[in-house]
């Protein structure tokens, strides 16, 4: 049993043991009388008054909670996890709160004291982690303060000479009730039988007796075992919790066909990579510090419909099709394009990744080509239109003739199961992780239900989703089981835009929604990204990488790939639809590759916790409004050991021109005073500075577009 196990566990019996005032009486709707002690399950009550009566001491909006507790907040293993409340009571005397982890076997695992956020708000909070992946809960205990309302009374009167010796009796009272608490060490009970004694020693001033029984000691000892009455609980709300990597996460994505892929002058065509070629790279995915090897769709490929070079409506008989078009005659979502390999081949593929520390992630793109075997065996799985042909996929004006959309309406059980047995099938070659291509395109009620099948059989398991839409969807597409979420991120290009975005995602949607930022992917490539050189692509990484958890590059991010298609936001000569392999060793000989920098992000991210954790951002202000600046602070919850961890990140967002400013922090949100100096190493060029509350800044996007500056305390 841990030590906070122990603490709650005592707590609780002395709950049990405590007197209750004599002079309050029971609402007729509560079984426990008032003023007695109330079980730590305690909550609101059903009673022919109406369905939910308050508790005792009223204890509002707990969180994190998600809908009213209709789906669990999140967290992962080690994470803190912010417990608030609003907890108050009737008239002058003290009260307190109590935040409390429920473990998966029911249990309690952890509790903290809760500290008022400001005076007069009566809003509480407290830092607990959860040390083991399952279904928690989290509850908030609100509880009269006896020594807390003697303590505020006794210095008052007493040093104003009102009552002084009754004061110090009922002091010695208090202090007694708390001694004889069962489970109270020894040692403290020593103290506070010291202090009993000092506080009825008439032969001394009452000043002293006083200052005997509110000693920093006593402090101590109530503050590791408080005496509570009347302690009363709120509902324990779902906290969902599993593993880091559902958190914090760098993705690396490639096509396997391009990696390998050859020019064949004698057939006069392109030779596709295959997993074993493919396998090559991942040594050097590696060592740029990426930890999942996310892999395009790698299943047989349609050629009814199929497009050609940059989605072009012709595609000629050696044109390999866009990967996302799936299904031909040899096989569907279960199948390996035959051109990759085997089976075998993918199975060694993620053996090899394992050997670098690398998890694979597969695109799991939930349409079909024409050709797939779906079509042929399940037709009511898909639209038909009046003139007898099946719907292909539409966002006008774009049309993706070479898919097939699915309905769920005609028979769902059907497509429900097919797609669970899918998804078991790559989970058992390997699989931890599936990028979801278009989620929001399916019933949010058949996501709830996949991930939430797989996900109780394999917890291990992480989804991302690809949903680039209207808020609503993305966001409960998250609260339904979705452990990470692309975002707008990539299109967010102004200080005052990152700003309001990343304040958003680390604070209102934090307790459910884990963004992973991208600042390109095979489908986006934005007009600051087409225009803005080598200076945009550092800035960009530098920005993913440190403003959340989890970050993700589209291979060729390293080689500045930056010319779009004429009139769209994608890339020239497209990846989905032809081969395109890469020298990426020339480059880095030539000095035109960002891999350094990304294996100095991702290095960063590694060795600070701050950066592994998404709540504990505060966005600064800056003169220059070319400028953003923010910090990530880590600081252990009570239930956890380590240090603080403090990182401040500032970035030019003009990749055209040097530009200087002053910096202005917040000083108070970093745990210092406004007069406090410190020290700051910036962790990309090594470079150290004594900083304070305004710092003088020049940053050049071409040589140093941003600081990412480690804090040493002095």
């Amino acid at each position: 049993m841990s030590a906070a196990q122990d603490q709650s566990t005592s707590v609780r019996a002395s709950e049990r043991n405590a007197e209750a005032p004599t002079d309050m009486h029971a609402p007729e709707e509560l079984d426990t009388p008032a003023g007695a002690d109330v079980p730590a399950h305690a909550g609101p009550t059903t009673s022919a008054r109406g369905p939910v009566q308050l508790g005792r001491i009223p204890v509002l909006d707990v969180g994190p909670v998600v809908d009213c507790g209709r789906w669990p907040a999140k967290a992962v293993v080690g994470e803190p996890v912010p417990i608030t409340a609003t907890v108050f009571r009737e008239g002058h005397d003290a009260v307190a709160a109590t935040a409390v982890l429920v473990g998966p076997d029911g249990a309690d695992r952890a509790w903290a004291p809760m500290e008022l956020l400001a005076p007069g708000t009566d809003r509480y909070s407290a830092v607990l982690a959860p040390d083991a992946p399952g279904d928690w809960g989290l509850r908030v205990e609100g509880w009269s303060d006896p020594y807390g309302t003697w303590e505020h009374d006794a210095t008052i009167k007493v040093r104003a000479g009102v009552d002084s010796a009754l004061m110090l009796e009922e002091g010695a009272r208090v202090l007694e009730r708390a001694a004889a608490m069962p489970q109270r060490p020894a040692a403290d009970v020593r103290v506070l039988a010291d202090a009993v004694r000092a506080l009825r020693d008439d032969s001394r001033p009452h000043e002293v007796r006083l200052a005997a029984g509110i000693a920093p000691e006593v402090h101590r000892v109530l503050s590791r075992m408080p005496l509570r009455d009347a302690v009363t609980a709120s509902p324990t709300y779902g906290l969902r919790v599993e593993r880091e990597r559902a958190l914090f996460s760098s993705w690396y994505e490639f096509f396997p066909r391009s990696e390998g892929a050859q020019w064949d002058e004698e057939a006069g065509r392109w030779r596709s990579g295959t997993f074993r070629t493919a396998a090559r790279r991942l040594p050097e995915i590696a060592a740029m510090g990426f930890d999942v090897a996310y892999l395009t769709p790698v299943h047989p490929i349609g050629r009814v419909n199929r497009k050609g070079p940059n989605n072009t409506l012709t595609a000629g008989p050696l044109d390999p099709g866009s990967p996302y078009a799936i299904g031909a005659e040899e096989g569907g979502h279960d199948a390996i394009h035959p051109d990759l390999g085997t089976m075998e081949d993918f199975d060694a593929f993620v053996a090899e990744a394992r050997a670098h520390g690398l998890e694979v992630a597969l695109d799991i793109a939930l349409q079909c080509a024409p050709d797939h075997p779906w079509v042929k065996e399940h037709p009511e799985w898909f639209t038909t239109r009046a003139d007898g042909s099946i719907a292909y996929a539409e966002n006008p004006p774009k049309k993706y003739q070479d898919i097939y959309p699915l309905n769920f309406d005609n028979d769902p059980q059907g497509i429900y199961d097919e797609v669970l047995r899918m998804i078991e099938l790559w989970i058992s070659h390997g699989v931890t992780l599936f990028r979801v291509d278009n989620p929001h395109t399916k019933p949010v009620q058949f996501w709830e239900w996949l991930i939430g099948e797989v996900n109780s059989r394999h917890p291990e398991v992480v989804f991302l989703s690809e949903a680039f839409t209207k808020p609503a969807m993305m966001h409960t597409l998250a609260k339904v089981g979705f452990q990470q979420s692309y975002t707008y991120f990539t299109w967010r290009n102004s200080a005052w835009e990152l700003r309001e975005y990343l304040t958003q995602l680390t604070t209102e949607s934090a307790h459910y929604m884990r963004p992973n930022f991208w600042p390109t992917t095979h489908d986006i490539l934005t007009p600051a990204m087409q225009y803005g050189g080598p200076a945009v692509f550092k800035l960009r990484a530098v920005l993913a990488a440190t403003m959340t958890p989890s970050w993700g590059i589209y291979t060729g991010y390293e080689l500045v790939e930056h010319v779009a298609r004429p009139g769209a936001e994608e890339q020239n000569d497209n990846e989905k639809y032809q081969y395109r392999p890469r020298d990426f060793a020339a480059a880095e000989r030539e000095g035109r590759s960002l891999a350094p920098l990304l294996r100095r992000l991702n290095q960063i991210r590694r060795e600070h916790r701050s950066l592994q954790v998404l709540r504990g951002t505060t966005v600064h202000n800056s003169d220059d409004e070319n400028f953003i600046a923010y910090s990530r602070r880590f600081v252990p919850a009570a239930n956890q050991d380590g240090e603080e961890d403090l990182i401040i990140v500032v970035v030019n967002l003009d990749p055209h021109a040097a530009r200087e400013t002053t910096v202005h922090l917040d000083m108070p949100s970093l745990g210092m005073d406004w007069q406090d100096t410190f020290e700051v190493r910036d962790l990309l060029t090594g470079a150290t500075w004594t900083w304070g509350a305004h710092n003088y800044v020049r940053l050049d996007p071409y040589t140093e577009p941003a600081h990412v500056l480690h804090v040493r305390r002095r």
